[in-house]
């Protein structure tokens, strides 16, 4: 048996990479959710309310301790949801959790003084919260944020579980056809790497522009 066949790795990329935007569509789609919810989450866990305070830390244990495949087995099978919007869903969910805390910390590491600053300045809580607070946060939480994005990437192979046709569907279908999993795999780890590899440039780019 070949460790890896060049010739079948090279016919099967149009096939895999049929899948890809399926995957970077789910990731785009997650990835903003994620964000949005976090936010949401984050100033639920601040808030002076002990109610919205206590779920929110609920929320962020429960799905910060439990697996994302767990969570796509209950959403598609359990709540019958269909496959692409139960793979949005479960990302979604399990991501906020992390992305809030980042943010959390974030917060907490700007200095109190930004605060004070904003409201000699007549701003109001609401407008010194999102054009002076957010956005610093937001540039210290950036380098956690990437490692989101790089999860949550390499997480949408798991909806090839509940059926949905990504990219790492299309290699599993692919190595049953052929029977040589092990070059597909390998090409299915180097083109997930190289993605990677893309989507963490784009992220240091990001890094420079908000240092400056």
């Amino acid at each position: 048996m070949k460790l890896f066949d060049p010739t079948l790795a090279l016919d099967s990329l149009p096939t895999i990479l049929s899948g890809l935007p399926l995957s970077l569509f789910l990731l785009a789609v997650c990835f903003f959710l994620a964000n949005i919810g976090g936010i949401f989450i984050m100033f639920l866990r601040i808030s002076h309310n002990r109610l919205f305070s206590l779920f929110a830390r609920f929320y962020i244990s429960f799905f910060r301790g439990v697996p994302v495949l767990v969570v796509l087995f209950l959403t598609y099978f359990g709540a019958n949801m269909d496959a692409i919007p139960a793979a949005i869903l479960s990302l979604t969910l399990v991501s906020s959790a992390f992305v809030a805390e980042y943010y959390r910390s974030a917060l907490i590491g700007i200095n109190e003084t930004q605060s004070d600053a904003a409201r000699a300045l007549g701003l109001s809580n609401f407008a010194a919260m999102r054009y002076v607070i957010l956005p610093q946060a937001f540039r210290i939480a950036l380098p956690a944020l990437g490692n989101v994005l790089l999860d949550m990437f390499k997480g949408t192979s798991l909806a090839a579980m509940i059926t949905v046709s990504e990219m790492f569907m299309k290699a599993k279908i692919t190595a049953g056809a052929s029977q040589d999993y092990m070059t597909i795999y390998i090409v299915i780890a180097i083109i997930y790497w190289l993605v990677c590899c893309g989507l963490s440039f784009l992220e240091q780019l990001t890094e420079r522009r908000f240092h400056y």
